[in-house]
């Protein structure tokens, strides 16, 4: 494989490992903002109750 293609080749899964990584973050933001409105939803329900 000659350098230029070579060089192609790693940037572009360079950028697709970027890609997949702020994916993943925003996953990850999403479940964890998700689940503490869970916590202070259950909170809010005890709150109530009480």
């Amino acid at each position: 494989m000659n350098a230029e293609l070579e060089y192609a080749v790693m940037k572009n899964h360079a950028e697709e490992l970027r890609a997949a990584a702020a994916q993943h973050r925003r996953v990850r933001e999403a479940q964890k903002a998700h689940s503490s409105e869970r916590r202070t939803r259950s909170a809010f329900a005890r709150f109530l109750s009480s």
